[in-house]
């Protein structure tokens, strides 16, 4: 056979870039760690277990579903859901409550967690919600503008002031010019609404997705200074979460385009 000349030197030329690469490949920066949003390793790992999500309880109809497809999705999980006050929740967060996320009706609430180091990761902001006026099936009482709360003999009860629907409603009278003083202040938005539902108040100011849960028990009435009042929903995986996989993936729902699809069918606004 014809000798090549130089092919020796090709050879170990060749070899030699070899290990320069695995030497590089040795020396290359770790993935960094997924967000709370993240759909990265942690996130598509095997997931089984309990997935505990506390979460404010505007979100009950629409994270009762992502529940149940979760369950469906991930045979072997299940997904335990506390809903109540975000203020509460985060307060039992900081306090050590075991749960994996954390879905809150404002920034400021999850604020509470994340300054303790609580959250993994920054949150993400994965829906919206905008208040209405809840009255009474065929809205007896003929309330048609956030003004009218203000007259004489009307029960109207509000959130109370340190709940995110709370201190919506607050920006929102603020921006109609109304004064009121309720008859009681609820702990959560699900209370404010039953107290219209069993007709011991003629009023409330609550999000749309639970005037839309209510259905045929309550109507909402919308208002413009609704709009000056959004909400913010973020959700994060918490620091300790017990089950750090099922927690990255039940955020991946809720942010897919198909946990959107289930918060928009609630009445949430796209975030």
């Amino acid at each position: 056979m014809k000798r090549i000349p130089g092919r020796p030197a090709l050879r170990l030329a060749a070899a030699g870039a070899a290990v320069l690469l695995a030497l590089a490949g040795c020396g290359s920066d770790p993935d960094p760690a997924p967000s709370a949003g993240s759909t990265g390793p942690a996130a598509s790992a095997s997931v089984s277990g309990t997935v505990t999500v506390f979460a404010a309880a505007s979100l009950k109809e629409a994270f009762t579903e992502l529940g149940r497809r979760f369950e469906a999705a991930h045979p072997g999980s299940h997904v335990v859901l506390n809903f109540a006050g975000s203020d509460a929740l985060a307060a039992s967060i900081v306090a050590g409550a075991p749960a994996d996320v954390f879905a809150a009706a404002s920034p400021a609430t999850m604020k509470t967690v994340s300054d303790e180091g609580g959250t993994a990761g920054d949150p993400v902001t994965f829906a919206r919600n905008q208040l209405e006026i809840a009255v009474a099936p065929d809205n007896p009482q003929q309330i048609t503008t956030l003004q009218d709360l203000a007259q004489p003999g009307l029960k109207v009860v509000l959130c109370a002031q340190q709940v995110p629907c709370g201190a919506a409603a607050q920006k929102a009278l603020a921006a109609g010019n109304v004064q009121l003083t309720p008859v009681s202040w609820e702990q959560d938005v699900k209370a404010a609404l039953t107290k219209v539902e069993l007709r011991e108040a003629d009023a409330s100011l609550v999000y749309q997705t639970d005037v839309k849960a209510a259905a045929g028990k309550a109507d909402g009435v919308p208002f413009p200074e609704a709009a000056r009042a959004i909400n913010d929903y973020p959700i994060a995986v918490l620091a300790h979460a017990p089950n750090t996989a099922g927690a990255h993936a039940f955020v991946a729902l809720a942010e897919s385009p198909e946990g959107r699809r289930v918060l928009t069918d609630a009445g949430f606004l796209s975030a």
